[in-house]
């Protein structure tokens, strides 16, 4: 039986009389400090905006990153919530949403109003981070209210000429550049660079983005290879017939292709399972077993107190083309069951990973517990990965082969030493 082991206590919760973290404090991503002992995080946060508040509109809650760090292997943090380590830029003018990238473009703030569910990762041998962003700060979203309803009035019209990102509000994903010194020396507006959207919204919201930590090749030359799960899956042909959000995978020549129609796209993976009943979409970015073998994070939701289960996938690269999915866990590995994680804004159980470390001999993970709060889980390394090799591609169990006992008879030459 694998054994996962949880924080019995959240690690970070909301923080009572702190604005930007007052309503929610979830879904932390982490990276060891490759010069020492550190574990460095970024957390999501969330609270009322009240001074945003729009006449007869509901409060603002528009969502930051904070940072806090381990130096217990991940038992203990300490978080700094006198500000937040990233915040959204909160413009409400049409000329004032833009932003200049590390190679001097001028694009859309797609994260003027949000800033969500942090994935650190390496990538050119630099630090990275994807994170879902939104042009404004959505409401209460939690009760069902829309998420245009803190939107400007001309955002609203739709003749401004920005598309979706603006009119609908949906959300798109973005990759940073991070200097991790100056994120540990709390120097944060230095720490973030801004690299290039990675998703479109003009095919609808599109969230669980990061990439593989170096080029795949994918038709005969090094691609950069992105996961992502669009909420509408058929609004790319490759997910022509599908109804349910799914693993998409994403390669293209350069990082600012990966969200144009120059990028390739290849569906990894469908809901197959009861607990994938609602969606799948990838967790954190995947780990290389060895060349060319990778542990893939993913999450499904399924429907009342099925919630989301967070399960594991072995993927294989292929010559030419996109990895393919070697081994695929069926088990439901990693959900909520204590009490601090199912009580929540969601009446649906939340226990939800951005990141996963091997650390020694075990895997550590973080996670999100009832939309509210985080959590740490840890499992052994070799043991997770030898469990997930059970599984075919489909998800059935693989049946162990069969032993043949086959007697000898002893050796002529041996019986004839031993009468003699």
């Amino acid at each position: 039986m694998l054994k996962i082991t949880r924080s019995t206590s959240p690690i970070l919760e909301p923080q009572p009389g702190c604005p930007w973290a007052e309503q929610m404090v979830l879904n932390p991503a982490f990276i060891p400090d490759p010069d020492g002992n550190r574990l460095h995080m970024l957390f999501r946060a969330s609270g009322p905006w009240a001074h945003m508040q729009r006449e007869g509109q509901p409060l603002p809650y528009p969502i930051f990153l904070g940072y806090a760090f381990s130096d217990d292997g991940g038992e203990t943090w300490e978080a700094d919530f006198s500000r937040p380590a990233l915040a959204p830029a909160l413009e409400q003018e049409r000329v004032r949403l833009f932003i200049t990238t590390a190679d001097g473009r001028q694009t859309l703030n797609h994260a003027n109003g949000c800033i969500e569910d942090p994935r650190l990762f390496y990538l050119d041998g630099e630090l990275h981070m994807t994170v879902a962003a939104r042009m404004f700060p959505p409401g209460p979203y939690w009760t069902g209210t829309p998420l245009t309803c803190c939107s400007p009035d001309w955002a609203l019209r739709g003749d401004h000429g920005l598309g979706m990102a603006v009119t609908a509000n949906v959300t798109v994903s973005i990759l940073y550049r991070v200097d991790l010194a100056a994120l540990s020396q709390r120097r944060y507006d230095e720490a973030f660079t801004y690299i290039t959207h990675l998703t479109d919204p003009q095919k609808g919201d599109n969230r669980d983005v990061y990439l593989f930590p170096r080029k795949l090749q994918i038709d005969g030359r090094e691609q950069y290879v992105c996961f992502h799960r669009p909420w509408t899956p058929a609004s790319y042909a490759e997910g022509a017939n599908l109804k349910l959000p799914s693993m998409f995978l994403a390669a293209a020549d350069r990082l600012e292709d990966l969200a144009t129609d120059a990028a390739k796209q290849h569906v990894l993976a469908t809901p197959r399972f009861g607990w994938e009943a609602n969606r799948i979409g990838g967790s954190f970015p995947p780990i290389e077993l060895e060349a060319g073998v990778w542990l893939a994070s993913y999450h499904g939701k399924g429907a009342g107190n099925l919630g989301y289960t967070q399960s594991f996938m072995i993927l294989e690269e292929q010559d030419r083309g996109f990895p393919r999915v070697r081994h695929r866990c069926s088990d439901r590995l990693l959900y909520a069951t204590q009490p601090w994680e199912l009580n929540g804004k969601f009446p649906t159980p939340c226990l939800f990973t951005c990141a996963g470390w091997k650390i020694g001999d075990d895997l550590l993970m973080s996670y999100g517990a009832a939309d509210t709060k985080a959590g740490m889980a840890r499992v052994n390394f070799d043991e997770l990965v030898d469990h997930v090799r059970r599984f075919d591609a489909d998800g059935h169990q693989i049946k162990p082969k069969a032993t043949v006992s086959v007697a000898r008879s002893a050796p002529v030459r041996a019986a004839q030493r031993v009468s003699a």
